[in-house]
């Protein structure tokens, strides 16, 4: 038998804790259920789960601290529960590290279906488009070079001026998008599709906190904005 997901939610509503933890645990998953912010940072550090689910709003460490200090710690997949789709607790969240996020109040279906697609960006993150493999089987030792920017598409390693750069999965995805077609805009639903893994229509904020999370990462200039458009890697 396959070994079970687990997932961390810390939700601080009694009702929707016990009901949503009630939901995914009969569509296979296990679950630690958390009231709070501490007490969910303590049961990270002590079972180390595959995906952590978070409510934006929790008493004594609020869900954007939680996610920062999980993401300080690890590259563990990370959604955010928000109650308001226009909230910038949403932005707060995604620049804290948060891989997507699901507003409130939402369907058992549609979280399932987020968490998996979650997971199977991060299950296939050594993995980019056929694109990306095409291009990195043609360089040597499937390292691609752009300026002082190295990425090695089979180590999943990039170096910046030498030194290596910690990315999270999400933000290997979609660099390796990027590097599959340099010179080419790629825009937000396009990215969506490709390394959220969407097959329906999403929040393009979530495209556009990871590119500029990117930008910091590997240099503000690297990653061109195409107004109207999307974004392209410059070659």
């Amino acid at each position: 038998m396959a070994e079970q997901t687990h997932v961390l939610f810390v939700e601080d509503d009694d009702v929707i804790r016990e009901a949503t933890q009630l939901a995914l645990e009969r569509d296979g998953f296990a679950v630690t259920a958390m009231p709070d912010g501490l007490s969910g940072l303590e049961a990270f550090r002590g079972d180390r789960p595959d995906i952590a689910l978070l409510d934006v709003m929790l008493p004594g460490l609020d869900g954007v601290s939680l996610c920062r200090r999980i993401r300080d710690e690890s590259t563990v997949p990370v959604i955010m529960l928000s109650a308001r789709a226009d909230s910038i607790d949403v932005v707060l969240g995604l620049e804290a590290g948060a891989d997507d996020y699901v507003t409130k109040p939402f369907d058992g279906a549609v979280l399932v279906a987020r968490i998996r697609a979650v997971l199977r960006r991060f299950g296939h993150a050594s993995g980019g488009s056929g694109q990306a493999e095409e291009t990195a089987s043609a360089s040597t030792g499937g390292v691609l070079t752009f300026g002082d920017l190295e990425i090695d598409t089979e180590g999943m390693e990039v170096r910046r001026g030498g030194e290596p750069v910690a990315l999270t999965p999400t933000e290997m995805r979609l660099l390796l998008e990027f590097s599959a077609a340099p010179g080419t805009v790629l825009s937000r639903d396009k990215l969506l599709e490709r390394v959220w893994d969407y097959g329906w229509g999403g929040d393009t904020r979530v495209v556009d906190v990871h590119v500029q999370r990117l930008r910091t990462k590997i240099g503000q200039d690297r990653i061109e904005t195409v107004r109207g458009f999307g974004y392209k890697l410059r070659a």
